[in-house]
């Protein structure tokens, strides 16, 4: 890894950054059209609401990728976790360590914040990801499915349900 690498927190006007990024990690996630965020939206959640936060990792001054979290609740635990939503590095950048130092400042921060754990979900065919993941001890959850309810559905469930 560089020496000239650090992560820092995103700044209040870093919410187009922030899109830039979610973009390029929907377009290797194969799923482009399902960014309906935009900058102000983003400017609004995570500097003003502070619903989620974003760090950035740097390599010489130049931002090489992201990460956006949000604290979540664990009623066996007792107490928030730390959710990691997004996790990406520009390709060119992959496999230097980078990506494993934000998930140890991410782990360093859930720690500091007495988080009872740390969770994220990954795509199934990311054996890239996935090896990082089993390499640093994290476990998957194999019992477990993600469920969600949005968009039409949400509206007609909320109304008429």
């Amino acid at each position: 890894m560089n020496d000239n690498f650090k992560i820092r927190p995103a700044r209040s006007g870093e919410a187009g950054l922030v899109l830039e990024f979610i973009k390029r990690l929907a377009e290797y996630e194969k799923c482009s059209l399902e960014v309906v965020a935009d900058e102000a939206t983003l400017h609004h959640s995570l500097f003003v609401e502070r619903s989620a936060e974003v760090v950035f990792a740097e390599e010489e001054g130049v931002v090489i990728g992201f990460a956006l979290f949000f604290h979540n609740f664990s009623t066996f635990v007792g107490r928030k976790g730390l959710y990691l939503e997004d996790l990406f590095l520009i390709p060119e950048k992959r496999g230097r360590g980078y990506g494993k130092a934000l998930l140890k400042y991410l782990a360093k921060l859930a720690v500091e914040r007495n988080c009872g754990r740390m969770e994220w979900i990954c795509l199934d065919w990311n054996e890239p990801a996935l090896k990082v993941y089993r390499s640093i001890g994290a476990v998957p959850m194999d019992e477990w499915t993600v469920q969600r309810l949005d968009g039409q559905a949400l509206k007609y469930f909320a109304e008429k349900g």
